[in-house]
């Protein structure tokens, strides 16, 4: 099968996904491959989910010393496997809107690898459970 792009990117990351939707912004017919998430790693295991968890200790810390304001409260109790299920549900809203704005602007996701192979010859590895190989020209 041979698909007709005027714009490759190989990884979705925040680098890919952003230039990816710019690329649909302006006309061109894109295709981003991505083997994991949408996002990379700072959306789906770095910054981000690591910023909720923080959000939360900020949350429990104010609350433990919220006496120094004259507020009383009582004990203070983590559930952290709540917490950690808060993260990822940020995480992967985050992704969706991701997601979104990439079919939005047109731009079509392969979930699968992609290596160059030449000069103007790039091979398309196989999706997730199988599928299309090939070039994409």
């Amino acid at each position: 099968m041979h698909d007709k792009y005027d714009v490759l990117i190989i990884g979705g990351g925040p680098g890919g996904y952003v230039a990816a939707i710019r690329a649909g912004q302006l006309g061109l017919r894109t295709v981003l491959v991505e083997k994991q998430h949408l996002g990379g790693i700072c959306l789906n295991w770095g910054c981000i989910p690591t910023k909720a968890l923080l959000h939360g200790a900020e949350v429990a810390h104010t609350i433990t010393h919220a006496s120094q304001l004259g507020i009383s409260v009582g004990e203070v109790n983590v559930d952290l496997q709540k917490l950690v299920q808060f993260s990822r549900t940020v995480s992967q809203q985050l992704t969706a809107g991701v997601a979104y704005l990439l079919k939005k602007n047109g731009v079509r996701v392969i979930d699968g690898t992609a290596r160059l192979r030449g000069k103007a010859n790039h091979g398309r590895g196989c999706p997730r459970g199988g599928g299309i190989t090939g070039p994409i020209t």
